[in-house]
């Protein structure tokens, strides 16, 4: 995008609003067309520090809901999601007939142009209903966690026949079992197609035996690279898994065991002896797998991290991943202790950034049909199912820590509506809260996107440093609002 001189002076201001806000701590909404019908208040940074875990980042509503119900019974709610109407949100999904479709279905339309779908059509619907569910669904720790599967068992989309298969195993593997059980999920990712294309167990059969889906089930998906495994146990559970493949004809991309392609001889994988049974005989060490002690460990240990701590404090592993084993992997049991005991404890964690683009549209209230939201998504790197190697994308600070080109240029895009059919109205947001003097109007923004109002010397300097770039009376909020998006203070949650 060409910017004009005084496109450029503006931008300049919103970079040096962001400047002026990086001594500030990170201090700790949106149903389309929705606006607050009160005004926000600020909150403490524990409360705002807690919705910006539990959500993708809080609108004005879910703020007032928390402070009304306290944290013990929001977590609740939240983790009775099916109690939660969103038929809403569920509305703005009825265009994306892809997303209900059958593998033999999906494929069909993917070769030919079939009531306006062609094969770019399945992963861009794909796409764009992620992003709309965590942006106006109001069961927000369940979307949470969906991302947090998604990266766990990632696939990438691109591989193979994963361009359609992932919709099926997003909607019958993730979605369904997101918060239910970490055995039911594990099992339905063993079994999806688009798991087995994207790590090669369709080419795993017993005269050439392939190791990486076996490989990654031990170390990314149950135990974790230290979870007591050895090459040979790797090696004994790809022959367990040989005819584990995907149908090529009549209801193409549904799983299939193919015997004549399966290792009959006896298997010994962590211990266990295992006599030729066929198909049972993975199935087996899978059920061992899902409640081996490394990985309760494991599962623990990145959840403590996606929602507490780069380094989670190990008390809190220990205690989640009791409750793991306690519960044969009650995905909810084990969140509870995360959330209920580690909150109080977590540490400013850098936005992903998913998490930042839709923290900034969620606050603002904003409307996008969310193309062109991932193509911004693109640019910073985090483009939904698009991470090629099968450890997901990364969930610590320091890998997400640059790049910050991308970032400012979709705050100033954002808050000048300058992204396709993506909009907001802070006139209207702000109408609100607002008083009609501007250090009030700078009060409510930086309330509602950082938590509480700043302190007046630091409100002051920054009203000082856009006023500066000659920027009239409308454009002063506008640009302090896209400088508290590009803030330092508005990266970390």
């Amino acid at each position: 995008m060409t910017l004009s001189r005084r496109d450029f002076l503006k931008l300049s201001a919103l970079v040096t609003a962001s400047a002026a806000l990086s001594s500030c701590a990170p201090v700790y909404r949106k149903l389309a067309g929705d606006l607050p019908a009160v005004p926000w208040t600020a909150l403490s940074a524990n409360d705002f520090l807690a919705l910006n875990r539990l959500t993708f980042g809080p609108r004005v509503d879910e703020r007032a809901r928390f402070v009304d119900i306290g944290l013990k019974a929001w977590i609740e709610e939240q983790l009775d999601f099916e109690s939660i109407n969103d038929l809403a949100c569920e509305i703005q999904l009825s265009p994306f007939k892809s997303l209900k479709l059958d593998a033999n279905e999906l494929e069909g339309i993917s070769n030919q142009l079939f009531d306006g779908y062609d094969r770019d059509t399945i992963p861009n619907e794909l796409r764009q209903s992620t992003l709309i569910r965590q942006l106006y669904s109001k069961r927000q720790l369940y979307e949470i966690m969906v991302e947090f599967w998604s990266d766990h068992f990632n696939i990438y989309i691109e591989k193979g026949n994963g361009f359609y298969l992932k919709t099926v195993d997003d909607r019958e593997v993730i979605r369904k079992h997101a918060l239910g059980s970490f055995r039911d999920l594990v099992w339905a990712s063993a079994h999806s197609p688009a798991m087995m294309i994207y790590l090669d167990n369709q080419a795993n059969e017993k005269s050439h035996p392939n190791e990486n889906y076996a490989r990654e089930l031990m170390e990314l998906h149950t135990l974790g690279v230290d979870g007591g495994y050895s090459q040979k146990d790797v090696m004994e559970l790809a022959r367990c898994l040989t005819g584990w493949n995907v149908k090529e004809h009549f209801w193409l991309g549904d799983f299939v065991f193919k015997e004549d392609l399966h290792d009959t001889g006896v298997k010994n994988v962590l211990g266990l002896t295992i006599q030729p049974s066929g198909i049972q005989e993975a199935e087996q060490v899978i059920e061992m797998l899902a409640v081996h002690p490394s990985t309760a460990k494991f599962i623990s240990t990145k959840l403590a991290r996606r929602f507490i701590a780069d380094e989670p404090p190990q008390e809190l592993i220990e205690k989640a991943a009791q409750t793991f084993l306690d519960t044969k992997g009650d995905i909810k049991s084990v969140l509870r202790v995360i959330l209920l005991d580690g909150l109080a404890l977590a540490q400013p964690k850098y936005k992903r950034p998913a998490n930042y683009v839709l923290s900034s549209l969620r606050m603002l209230n904003a409307e996008t049909d969310a193309v062109a939201i991932n193509e911004h998504l693109l640019r910073m790197g985090q483009s939904y199912f698009n991470w090629p190697t099968p450890d997901g994308y990364p969930d610590r600070s320091e890998s997400w820590q640059g790049n910050l080109m991308p970032r400012w240029q979709f705050a100033f895009e954002l808050i000048r509506n300058e992204i396709k059919d993506t909009k907001h109205n802070l006139k209207n947001l702000l109408d609100v809260s607002s008083t009609g003097i501007l250090q009030d109007d700078v009060d409510a923004l930086t309330s509602l996107l950082l938590g509480a109002p700043l302190e007046r010397i630091g409100r002051d300097r920054l009203i000082d440093s856009v006023r500066a770039a000659g920027a009239t009376e409308e454009e002063t909020l506008q640009i302090v609002a896209g400088g508290l998006i590009a803030s330092p203070a508005f990266q970390w949650r």
